[in-house]
């Protein structure tokens, strides 16, 4: 079957299934990825002419080049940062645009605003490993993203759990310690967010369809919010490869991927890079041996 088969076969069949429960929206993103998507190449082959030229160039180098960096750390930075902007584009939209985030307490605001600027720092860092920014700068959101709180909730979580997956894929298979050092100090702040963002349901006002006392994360399954902090272990979601991750990120940056998985692809919303302050000089990043 040729690879339009296959994303036709996929769009037809989720379109049969639209009254599918938010519990399986990201395995249908999922597969919507995997239909198509073979790895970050292929990906950034879908982002405009430039950026492909920009990031192809920055991929070629680092077979050759001098700093530390094997093509394969750089795929692994490339989805990193492609995740990161998403994150901010994801905080940035709730706090914005999202209903809910007005009526609750004002810790949870403060848990969001910080999570955005702790997931701007973690971008530009890895922006400043490759030397050029991510490839996509606007993404698309299952419908309802912004404005149904159980559905922005669930895909934050969802978006968290990935994102702890992808960094252990880094702690698995970067080439140096510096790099997987700082991949598992990135990923206990994703852990820290994916927690927050459970915090949350259980302050979501009445008529916000609050308190919401399951949130849907990667897995599939509504868990109880209670405790928020549910993880003896941080899930790996068995992904071993950077591939899989980009399986995962496609849907949000590929329209016909995003069609597949039922997502609202009448609108994007676009990354707004900035000037991050973080909570606490010392939580910074201060230097790749953390000291």
């Amino acid at each position: 079957m040729s690879r339009n088969e296959e994303k036709e076969s996929v769009r037809s069949d989720l379109e049969q299934k639209d009254g599918t429960s938010r519990r399986t929206f990201l395995q249908r993103s999922v597969l919507a990825g995997a239909a198509g998507i073979a790895g970050v190449g292929t990906l950034l082959s879908l982002a405009s002419p430039s950026a492909y030229a920009s990031g192809a160039r920055a991929r070629s180098n680092q077979e050759e080049s001098s700093n530390g960096l094997t093509s394969g750390d750089t795929d692994i930075l490339i989805a990193a940062e492609i995740a990161e902007a998403l994150a901010v584009t994801t905080y940035s939209h709730i706090i914005d645009t999202a209903p809910f985030f007005r009526r609750i307490p004002s810790d949870d605001q403060d848990y969001l605003h910080a999570a955005k600027a702790e997931e701007m720092s973690h971008y530009l860092l890895e922006q400043s490993v490759t030397g050029q920014p991510t490839p996509f700068t606007s993404f698309f959101y299952p419908k309802g993203m912004f404005e149904d709180t159980q559905t922005t909730l669930s895909i934050l979580v969802t978006l968290e759990d990935a994102f702890i997956a992808a960094y252990l894929v880094g702690v698995r298979n970067f080439s140096t310690s510096d790099l997987r050092v700082t991949a598992a100090r990135i990923m206990g702040i994703e852990s820290d967010h994916r927690t927050l963002a459970r915090v949350i349901g259980n302050d979501v006002a009445a008529q916000d369809g609050g308190p919401i006392k399951k949130i849907t994360g990667l897995q599939g399954v509504a868990e109880k919010i209670a405790p928020p902090n549910n993880n003896g272990y941080e899930r790996t979601q068995c992904w071993t490869s950077i591939d899989q991750t980009v399986a995962a990120l496609t849907p949000f940056v590929d329209i016909i991927a995003a069609k597949a998985a039922g997502f609202d692809v009448t609108k994007s919303f676009g990354f707004h890079p900035f000037t991050p302050q973080l909570p606490n000089p010392l939580g910074a990043f201060i230097s790749f041996a953390g000291c």
